[in-house]
């Protein structure tokens, strides 16, 4: 009897153009995804940014223009504004939203994404439809959001932190909170999502050869990052779901007069947001050790210290929350204990630090664009990290409580700290995502554009708060006009360098694929497999899964 005939394979249908990305599980797509929803959310949130600088720019004179036009019956210019102060909280809250859950956080996993699967030389991650599913919840979470500006009552006013309660002005009626607290509910379980799918890539699909001991510090830092997204975050979402529930189901959980306990909520939202400020940062610092490695032409020093750092801070981290609480009230012991456990969340800082300079330290510097940023990044991110220091202690931190010190320490930290790795990261990996090698004279201009505005913009927000002005506020003395117009300008720097760094991106475009397999030929101190494949790479990232016998020949092998 003949055996029967091989049934023919079908075949896979494959779409192309805009339904190719809309059904995509290519990690590098969703990858780039993710990269052009940050760019354009980011601009988004800066642009709030530039709503509330325009406001502070003089003491007061725009709110007073617009409620005397409002009340001669006038025709305002600006009628956007007509519900003023309330609209300004509005936007203060939106801006800080944007940029957290919109920008910063799935920035790095758009890096992580794209780069760390090519890195430890897997095909894909390990759940890819699931890496797609949680790329498309960001969509409709930024959708509430924004459109919470056009239903009665606005959007949410009670500021990112949603404290009650600020965040329970309205229930019942005004659904702007409401519809907050579901975009931060969608936007956690895509984080959730991701958390899951790196853990599980890292842990099961490296390359034969690649142990623990030889994982890239860039997966390694996802890898913890990860940790804390899957811990922390649904301790964001207890917080919220409190204040939904009272808004619309009859619950007292944060409502003092009926037996509740705001200050419970701030612990539980504490719980999340402390670490979620090293989610925001903890990709880029294994990020950038590769670019000092690649660009100081040495190995990263103290790679096991680098490591041991990282899983410090991903510890303590959960272990400092109330230092954000010191005004609350809590028992002197309590002071005390958040106040040396945060100094001591420096440490595994310093360690970093030190390691960065001494890979730089003797080597053969190239100061490429990347090499900049990465440098920028050491002297804004130890600046706004002193400034922490100054903050973790009980009384400064009594003093300068709800001031402008505050905001420009943490802007300090997160735009001149994780802002300037990310923009450090996309012109170190734009030549592998896309294959098109960034203009490095336009890069330096984007570069220094930036340094100086995050230095002129923040520092001066340091000496503003220094001197007593409060955060939060539409209106302020005279007295501090002249460091207001100072951070405006230095405002006006920073969104002038993330324009032309967007319109950089959209013009490389246009220029057919140059880079080569190693565009920044830094073959000899790789230890990772991104570079060991073509610009951008195929869709299976390696027709071979490459063995790691030894790392520094990598890119030689292929």
């Amino acid at each position: 009897m003949n055996a029967p005939a091989a049934l023919p394979m079908p075949e896979l249908k494959r779409y192309t153009g805009v339904m190719d990305w809309l059904t995509t599980v290519d990690h590098k797509k969703i990858g780039l995804m993710y990269f052009w929803f940050v760019v354009i959310m980011g601009l988004i949130g800066g642009a709030f940014a530039g709503l509330i600088r325009i406001q502070l720019a003089t003491p007061g004179a725009v709110l007073e223009a617009l409620n005397a036009a409002q009340i001669e019956g006038s025709a305002a210019p600006f009628s956007l504004f007509s519900e003023n102060r309330h609209l300004y909280n509005q936007i203060v809250t939106m801006h800080a939203s944007v940029m957290i859950f919109f920008t910063i956080i799935p920035g790095f996993i758009a890096f992580s994404n794209y780069v760390v699967p090519l890195m430890i030389g897997a095909r894909d991650m390990a759940f890819p439809k699931m890496n797609a599913f949680g790329f498309w919840l960001l969509i409709p979470s930024a959708i509430l959001m924004m459109t919470s500006f056009f239903v009665k009552g606005g959007a949410a006013a009670s500021g990112w932190t949603a404290y009650p309660p600020l965040s329970l002005v309205g229930h019942g009626t005004d659904p702007g909170q409401d519809m907050w607290v579901m975009g931060v509910h969608l936007a956690g379980v895509s984080s959730i999502l991701a958390a899951i799918n790196f853990i599980v890539t890292i842990t099961n699909m490296r390359a034969p050869g690649m142990t623990w001991k030889k994982l890239p510090l860039f997966a390694w830092a996802t890898f913890f990052t990860s940790i804390i997204q899957l811990l922390a975050t649904p301790v964001l979402a207890a917080a919220v779901t409190m204040v939904l529930m009272d808004r619309n189901f009859g619950t007292t959980f944060t409502i003092a007069a009926q037996g509740g306990d705001p200050v419970l909520y701030q612990h539980i939202f504490w719980v999340y947001s402390h670490p979620a400020v090293y989610i925001m940062i903890l990709p880029g610092f294994g990020a950038i050790s590769h670019i000092f490695a690649a660009f100081s032409g040495k190995k990263v020093f103290g790679y096991l210290g680098m490591v041991i750092a990282l899983g410090m801070i991903t510890v303590v981290g959960f272990m400092v929350w109330a230092h954000h609480m010191f005004t609350v009230g809590m028992p002197t012991i309590l002071q005390a204990y958040f106040m040396y456990a945060s100094l001591v969340i420096g440490v595994p800082t310093g360690i970093k630090v030190f390691s960065w300079l001494a890979t730089m330290w003797g080597g053969n510097l190239r100061f490429t664009t990347p090499m900049k940023f990465a440098c920028g990044f050491i002297s804004t991110f130890t600046i706004g990290g002193f400034g922490g220091l100054i903050l973790a202690m009980v009384p400064t931190d009594i003093t300068f409580q709800d001031s402008y010190f505050v905001v420009g320490h943490f802007h300090m930290v997160l735009v001149g700290g994780s802002t300037m790795l990310l923009f450090a990261m996309a012109y170190y990996w734009w030549p592998k995502m896309t294959g098109r090698v960034l203009n490095e004279k336009v890069g330096s201009f984007v570069f220094w554009t930036m340094l100086a505005g995050v230095f002129i913009c923040f520092m001066s927000m340091h000496l503003v708060g220094y001197n007593g002005m409060a955060r939060r506020v539409p209106v302020y003395y005279a007295d501090f006009q002249f460091l207001n117009l100072l951070t405006t300008f230095g405002y006006a720097l920073t969104f002038i360098s993330a324009l032309t760094f967007f319109f950089q991106l959209i013009f490389s475009y246009f220029q057919a694929p140059t880079a080569g397999n190693d565009p920044w030929q830094i073959n000899d101190v790789q230890e990772s497999f991104e570079w060991a494949t073509s610009s951008p790479p195929p869709v299976y990232n390696f027709e071979v899964v490459p063995p790691i016998p030894v790392a520094d020949q990598i890119g030689k092998q292929h």
